[in-house]
């Protein structure tokens, strides 16, 4: 069987010993003295480096080395990382690898040597709206340009700053500007005219020298992004006017990608459609500044009449009267839309506050006579011999509650070109990510489309800031690391594998080592399969567990039980509670279920929404879930409600692993679905698929010449719309050393979009000196269990960190490392090296010329492919890797950013080591894209979110048990996982 407790041993029938992980300490101890907590020698390697502890002899040594690691720590944080600390220097180019050349989505800029003037913009009354600030300053250089502004053209922000390329005439000037309503002046005022005072005043002259000294790769704490912020907003000022501005995107139906004029809107159903667009940035690079330009889509309110959306987004018959439930739902998607009056020949817009609670029929108000009391639809066959059409309706409401504007549905159109910002259902977002899944070639094409419709060299505000942006993607040198050799289990017929193209197969081999499983059950929820079904399909999956290298049990503990899927928490409890008994009565050595099967429901035979599902997977349970349904938008619905319900009641309840199957696979029985399936039970139980050759002898560098332990972090924070649910934070550590394949998982609740991770480290308040909560130290006790080692040095993959944040993360985060480290041992602080890795970022590579010999078969950059040159940072330790085959679409690589470098990583060591560890991704027979320490977080982190919304309620919801007050989120319980599914993979 798998022991999964001190040890995470996992052994099974004829086992190498050359392959076994060694055993774990006995002791409960965990830095305690030799003899206690260190395992049998013989298990160990020939050699590495072993960091002992005395024996504490009496209780007053135990203070004193409390009160040693109190001191050590208050030391130490007078040494922490500061806020002022740079990132390291980049230690040299990689020179591993097959070099080659690639193009980039980036065109270089140049800037002409010259001084740029800010000035600081101030609007009375008050605009909120970006776009009402631009049309206001781009009136007043129509009217003032030529007489008060020097003939200058500036650039605005949109905000509080305007730069230009000369002094203005002026220190401080005010400025009257009137903006008709068509112009984003909405008044109450007959004329439609608003008038604003403009207040521009000189704020300072800004120069070049930093900028070009960050270029020439001369680090500094003078950070230039004042000076590129001036540039970013002069090649933003001429799309920022043309098309609809989302963060750093440009987006416009105009903006085709192709030949065909129409493909630049297509339609995302339910009452969306979708723009294409691009992101645009400005970056410092090694080749100097360059403008990253990438495509992209958004989803957009279609302009339709909001009869017609909400009939399309709430599959409403509209004869029918709304519910208050379905009021609640309407006001919900359409607060803050505008809308103008398809009656009128010249209407204003409207926009939506709220809903009547009465239909037109029976919404009343008082005409200005202040006598006359009519209804909504009454004022509107009087005033403009219009019909109301569906009076059972309710009224829109504009203006403010005080001073309501009722507008009929009907009569209402939506203005086009509004951002749709809250959560995409299934469907949609398979419109959506189809409209983007473009080959390598097609992006590239769309790119410099997009390039040549900007005509940069003819914009006149481009050309007064001399700037020149050059029209050709960037071409850059890189270099496509070698794969590394996998090891399988000497019992198969292939034990060393050398993968080709970043992928291979499990033919002829066998897991490196073999989980046992025992005592498992299974679950049947389906309604629809043949009975026989599901005896047939676990048959056929624990054949294919012990075909490779499981010793998986053939007969369940318990018979095949058939369950209500209307009743999971139910069917679930008592399968526990019958596996129980069972498992007492027969002498059992195993005192709980090891795995649950559950096969999952038939989805009117629809499966897109269950293709997920395994993603949330714990101990060994196959449930079949089968549900009927009349409408579409029960597979959002059912999304939540089950597969939360699900994973939280085995893990955090029962402490049950589960695998979920879907019923479709189950009726088929492929070999290649239960052999992907095999892969990711035998992680969570305990086992391992396949190492590492290089590992196994000890020759990686910077992992394998001493004890290393490998972390992985990510935050997710709450869907667009919800403004209290918390953010969650998971935390893996790597469980096995040298290796590194095993990880085990922490998650934690924290303030609602808060990206530093609290709880690292966290001292208690009210008790001085007391630990409240480490995750840091509660995964290096483990380590210790499971080792019998103790690390001597640590690398931090962290996941999610944007640009901005770099600072906060290493002021904190770092910090909260070290500190941890010290709290167990005094002096005890292994060097340390925190590497960002992120994936939302806009850089694409293309094979250069369409080389066929260095392309994929999906026409992206070969596996492997680094760059370290060119487009990277001038002077900073960072690296694009593109570690993956691609599938479809255009590959993303992931970039990785040193942040803190204790171990003095050569670029070689770093990269090789990175790429290699993308080779040991458990749940498939591919590399991936995510280094897997940071790709497992994820999953975890996201796993989480079900343990809180997994009741099926609306994550956008703002009710009074999860309200803000003052303006902090009062944070919803995160239940505990089970210390049996924690300690193993069960996020796979």
């Amino acid at each position: 069987m798998a022991s999964r407790g001190r040890s995470g041993r996992a052994t099974g029938r004829g086992r190498g010993r050359d392959y076994e992980p060694r055993s774990g300490p006995s002791s409960t101890s965990v830095w305690s003295s030799r003899g206690r907590d260190v395992p049998d020698q013989s298990r160990q390697p020939a050699s590495h480096s072993q960091q002992e502890v005395p024996p504490p002899s009496t209780s007053s040594s135990v203070l004193q080395v409390q009160q040693l690691g109190r001191e050590m720590e208050e030391k130490f944080s007078l040494h922490r990382p500061d806020s002022g600390r740079l990132p390291p220097k980049r230690p040299g180019f990689g020179k591993i690898g097959m070099t080659c050349y690639v193009k980039a989505n980036h065109f270089i800029v140049e800037v002409a040597d010259k001084d740029f003037f800010h000035y600081d913009v101030n609007i009375a009354p008050e605009v909120a709206s970006k776009g009402v600030c631009r049309a206001i300053i781009s009136e007043l250089v129509r009217l003032y340009g030529e007489s008060h502004l020097g003939k200058r053209t500036p650039a605005y922000d949109g905000r509080k700053s305007l730069y230009t390329a000369g002094p203005l005439p002026f220190k401080s000037k005010d400025f009257v500007v009137l903006l008709s309503e068509k112009d984003g002046g909405a008044s109450s005022s007959k004329r439609g005219d608003r008038k604003f005072k403009v207040t521009l005043k000189y704020a300072s002259q800004l120069d070049m020298y930093h900028l070009r000294q960050l270029l020439q790769g001369v680090q500094s704490d003078n950070n230039p992004q004042d000076i590129i912020q001036v540039l970013d907003t002069v090649l933003r000022h001429m799309p920022s006017s043309d098309y609809t501005v989302v963060g750093r995107s440009f987006f416009h139906p105009s903006l085709c990608i192709s030949d065909d004029p129409r493909s630049g809107r297509g339609d995302l159903s339910d009452g969306l459609e979708y723009w294409r667009g691009y992101y645009q940035s400005l970056r410092p690079t090694q080749l100097g500044l360059s403008l990253n330009i990438d495509l992209s889509a958004r989803a957009f309110f279609d302009p339709i009449l909001v009869t017609e959306f909400v009939q399309k987004h709430f599959y409403r018959d509209m004869s029918r009267p709304l519910s208050d439930q379905d009021r609640i739902k309407v006001k919900k998607a359409l607060r803050g839309v505008k809308v103008h009056l398809v009656h009128l020949q010249h209407s204003r817009s409207y926009k939506i506050t709220g809903i009547s609670n009465r239909p037109a029929s029976q919404t009343m108000f008082t005409l200005d006579d202040k006598k006359t009391t009519i209804s909504v639809a009454q004022y509107f066959h009087e005033k403009y011999k219009v019909i109301v059409k569906h009076p059972n309706l309710p009224c829109l409401q504009a203006g403010s509650d005080s001073k309501p504007i009722y507008l009929p549905m009907e009569f209402c159109k939506i203005v086009e070109g509004q951002r749709y910002t809250k959560k995409l259902n299934e469907k949609q977002v398979t419109n959506l990510l189809r409209a983007t899944c473009q080959r390598p070639n097609e992006r590239e094409n769309g790119i410099q489309k997009i390039v040549k419709a900007n005509k940069f060299k003819e914009v006149p505000i481009v050309n007064e800031f001399g700037m020149t942006i050059s029209s050709e993607l960037a071409r850059v040198p890189a270099r496509v690391l070698p794969a590394p050799i996998l090891n399988y289990h000497p019992s198969g017929k292939e034990v060393i594998v050398d993968p080709r193209m970043g992928q291979w197969n499990m033919i002829n081999k066998k897991m490196i080592n073999g989980a046992r499983v025992d005592a498992w059950a299974c679950i049947n929820f389906s309604t629809k399969l043949n009975r026989n079904v599901p005896y047939d399909f676990c048959n056929e999956l624990v054949s294919m567990c012990n075909s490779k290298g499981m010793a998986f049990n053939r007969s369940p503990i318990l018979d095949i039980k058939f369950a209500n899927p209307n009743q999971i928490e139910k069917a679930l409890t008592e399968v526990h509670k019958e596996s129980m008994k069972e498992l007492a009565s027969n002498n059992c050595p195993h005192k709980q279920l090891q795995l649950l099967i559950i096969i999952l429901p038939d989805m009117g035979g629809s499966y897109g929404l269950l293709s997920n599902l395994d993603n949330f997977s714990s101990n060994f349970v196959l449930v079949v879930l089968d549900f009927y349904h009349k409408k579409k938008f029960i597979f959002l619905i059912l999304d939540h409600f089950y597969t939360g319900r699900i994973k939280r009641k085995c893990e955090t309840e029962l402490g049950i692993v589960s695998q979920c199957c879907q019923p479709r696979q189950a009726v088929k029985m492929q070999k290649q679905y239960c052999e992907n399936v095999s892969l990711k039970i035998n992680v969570k139980i305990g086992g391992r698929n396949s190492v590492l050759d290089a590992a196994v002898h000890k020759k990686i560098p910077f992992l394998t010449d001493k004890v290393t332990i490998v972390f992985g972090a990510d935050v997710t924070h709450p869907q667009p719309g919800d403004d209290s649910s918390p953010s969650i934070a998971a935390v893996v550590a790597s469980m096995d050393w040298p290796e590194v394949t095993k990880y085990r998982c922490l998650i934690s609740a924290q303030s609602h979009r808060e990206e530093i991770i609290e709880d690292l480290y966290k001292r208690d308040p009210n008790e001085q000196g007391s630990v409240h909560k480490s995750m840091i130290m509660d995964h290096l006790k483990a380590f210790r269990r499971s080792t019998g080692l103790k690390p001597d040095r640590i690398i931090f993959y962290r996941d999610g960190v944007s640009e901005g944040q770099f600072s906060q993360v290493l002021l904190y985060e770092v910090d909260a490392i070290r500190k941890a480290c010290a709290s167990l041992q005094p002096g005890y602080l292994p060097p340390i090296t925190f590497v960002v890795v992120q994936k939302r970022h806009h850089t694409r590579f293309f094979p250069e010329n369409n080389r066929r010999d260095m392309m994929d078969r999906s026409g992206n950059i070969l596996p492997g492919t680094v760059v370290d040159r060119g487009i990277c940072h001038p002077s900073e330790f960072d690296f694009f890797l593109n570690s993956h085959a691609g599938i479809q679409g255009t590959s993303r690589p992931a970039h990785y950013h040193v942040l803190y470098d204790e171990n003095n990583f050569t670029a070689d060591g770093l990269q090789m080591l990175t790429n290699s560890l993308c080779y040991t991704y458990a749940r498939c027979t591919r590399a991936v894209s995510l280094v897997p320490p940071a790709y497992y977080a994820h999953l975890a982190a996201f796993r989480a979110r079900y343990y809180i919304e997994g009741d099926g309620s609306d994550s956008g919801s703002s009710s009074g048990s999860h309200r803000i007050q003052e303006g902090v989120a009062q944070l919803r319980h995160l239940p505990a996982v089970k210390d049996n599914v924690m300690n193993v993979m069960f996020f796979c």
